[in-house]
């Protein structure tokens, strides 16, 4: 975890991805520690959650070997979650996708959000947390610089499709194509969803944001108008043609 002239970086490979931590506020002793606590959560987290590891409470809940009063408390916050996001989004997000039980669609993005609430707590108030391509950003990058970051292009490797910058604290996921192929499905059929190449939502945090983001990737045509209806969120999409749409308060972010 070393210091950096303006605070704190550290890498963790967890949950099959990569977590990045950017912290510019002065590393104390309280946000080493609230650093080192994040990273056991994390790894906590993917024990639990893993749909890759047969030993996970979620896996064997799938298999029912175990019921929901067995798991840790941390299994009903997450599919109370789950179901709050399937009403909201009329069943595009759904945690058995292909049948069986996977919420990962929302568990790495409430798991980002919860170790940024934790160095939060610690006193880190300017902090990037980056949970595998989804954001929480808390603060600045500098005094008086918000954070700005650059959005790839699905279609385009090393361009970018735009670059988002936060003048408040802010979420930011992106489903897409472009790293895992068609991986998010249309619940209602079983089927990849392939109306775009990749959908980027804003919002002020992460769990729903994310949530939101594979719910309108799944929704495909009526996502537009979805989203727009929804309080608090903007939306860049990328078709596979090319061609793009962003939803009407998207310009106060994106160029």
């Amino acid at each position: 975890m070393p210091d950096t002239a303006r605070g704190l970086r550290h890498v963790e490979h967890v949950m099959g991805t990569v977590f990045s931590f950017d912290i510019r506020d002065e590393p104390t002793t309280a946000i080493h520690q609230a650093l080192a606590e994040a990273l056991r959560h994390l790894h906590r987290v993917d024990a639990i959650f893993s749909t890759y590891r047969p030993d996970s409470h979620i896996s064997r809940l799938d298999r029912g070997e175990i019921r929901l009063q067995d798991c840790p408390p941390e299994v009903h916050e997450v599919l109370s979650l789950c179901a709050r996001a399937a009403h909201d989004s009329d069943g595009w997000f759904s945690n058995v996708p292909a049948g069986s039980l996977d919420p990962s669609g929302l568990v790495k993005g409430w798991a980002t959000e919860a170790v940024s609430q934790l160095l939060y707590e610690a006193g880190a108030h300017h902090t990037c947390v980056n949970g595998g391509g989804d954001l929480q950003l808390r603060g600045q990058a500098a005094p008086g610089t918000p954070w700005r970051i650059g959005i790839t292009h699905p279609l385009r490797p090393g361009e970018l499709a735009t670059a988002i910058t936060a003048p408040h604290d802010l979420a930011i996921a992106t489903s897409g194509t472009a790293e895992r192929g068609s991986h998010i499905l249309n619940p209602h059929l079983g089927t990849p969803a392939t109306t775009f190449a990749s959908l980027t939502l804003i919002g002020a945090r992460l769990t729903m944001t994310d949530t939101y983001a594979t719910a309108a990737f799944a929704r495909g045509s009526g996502a537009r108008n979805w989203i727009e209806a929804l309080d608090g969120y903007e939306a860049l999409a990328v078709l596979p043609d090319g061609k793009e749409w962003r939803t009407s308060g998207f310009s106060r972010y994106g160029a």
